[in-house]
């Protein structure tokens, strides 16, 4: 198989013009357990007010690895309530985590911060707001429960995410190492495309439905960063864990060109009017383009990563929408992204014929 793709590295893009505000739910009831761990006076999120950069900025955020051991029977120290808080807001976006994966984001980067993080997990456990539910070797995996997820939504510290799962019954079933696997992707992007800056953790979803009910198509995307560029408001992401066929996995990749290629009558009874994407209508509304699909491969050996990559470029040969290729170790090195598609309206349109009108 000739391969004949250069690895290039994405084209910079600019900061987000405009981001998504998080509307306030409607006022209900509120446990001090859950306002003690999330509205804690002293707790600093991983937001935009606190970027950390590769390099001094976090070297010298050691607020949250140096606690005192509490005395027994005392109430926690806020930093403790820090390192709860922080953890609460990581699970909300990637749903599931291991302590290391947590400590990497919300301790210290030189120091091992899991001591830390394993106590606040047992604080929130207690308080009813995470728990485990399975291991990876003999990590366990972290997951919010439904209160949890109330308590960050009740704190307004995500914008509402109605539909999300916990992701206690995928680890229960077996699933944990793809969502760790994806959490692993999200934490080594951020660390190396976005230069270790933490301000867009909590733009992050996984696990999200993209669904034409007219023609029956429907795929959830591992993660959707919301960091809007010039022309696109979101960037898409598929991790392949070693667990699919190479077939399963070129189909889903089409999937996407297939639903950027949909597109639906203007007017209520689809008489009047032109055509227009769906996507663009009804999803992403603020994109000029459609977003890029970024695959990452993970779960085999590198060298056998590397021909899955190759294999994966002559699948999707001539699909008309952007997609860029990596493994997970070389995203974790920070070395180029593999371009193996390139967005084209017009060839989608001349692909995709025009939906008849009722």
């Amino acid at each position: 198989m000739t391969y004949t793709s250069s690895a290039r590295r994405p084209e910079p893009e600019p900061r987000p013009t405009w981001s998504r505000g998080a509307e306030r739910p409607s006022d209900g009831p509120e446990s001090s357990a859950a306002s003690s761990a999330v509205n804690d006076s002293n707790v600093v999120p991983i937001t935009a007010c606190q970027p950390v950069r590769k390099g001094a900025s976090r070297q010298a955020d050691t607020s949250s690895t140096s606690p005192e051991t509490p005395a027994k029977g005392k109430r926690s120290t806020p930093t403790a309530g820090k390192v709860r808080a922080d953890a609460l807001r990581l699970l909300g976006c990637v749903r599931i985590a291991t302590v290391r994966q947590m400590a990497e984001v919300i301790t210290k980067e030189e120091s091992d911060g899991r001591s830390y993080v394993r106590r606040a997990m047992k604080e929130l456990a207690e308080l009813g707001l995470a728990e485990t539910n399975g291991k990876d070797g003999k990590h366990q995996i972290w997951n919010l429960t439904p209160a949890g997820q109330k308590a960050l939504a009740e704190g307004n510290e995500l914008p509402p995410r109605p539909k999300a799962g916990t992701g206690a019954k995928a680890v229960r079933a077996g699933f944990g190492p793809h969502g760790l696997a994806v959490t692993e992707m999200i934490l080594a992007y951020t660390d190396t495309v976005l230069s270790g800056d933490r301000e867009c953790l909590t733009d992050w979803q996984v696990e999200v439905n993209h669904a034409i009910k007219q023609t029956g198509l429907s795929f959830n995307t591992d993660a959707v960063l919301a960091v809007p560029t010039e022309t696109s408001e979101v960037r898409l992401f598929e991790l392949d864990n070693g667990t699919m066929s190479q077939a399963r996995l070129a189909r889903e990749v089409w999937d996407y060109e297939r639903y950027a290629g949909h597109r639906v009558w203007e007017g209520a009874r689809g008489t009047i009017g032109t055509t227009y994407p769906f996507w663009q209508r009804h999803r992403y509304t603020r994109s000029e383009s459609f977003p890029l699909l970024y695959v990452v491969l993970a779960g085999k050996e590198e060298h056998l990563l590397d021909n899955r990559r190759q294999a994966l470029t002559a699948d999707v040969k001539g699909i008309a929408v952007d997609v860029w290729v990596n493994t997970l170790p070389r995203l974790k090195r920070g070395e180029p992204w593999y371009e193996i598609g390139v967005d084209d309206p017009d060839r989608r349109r001349r692909r995709y014929p025009e939906p008849a009108g009722r």
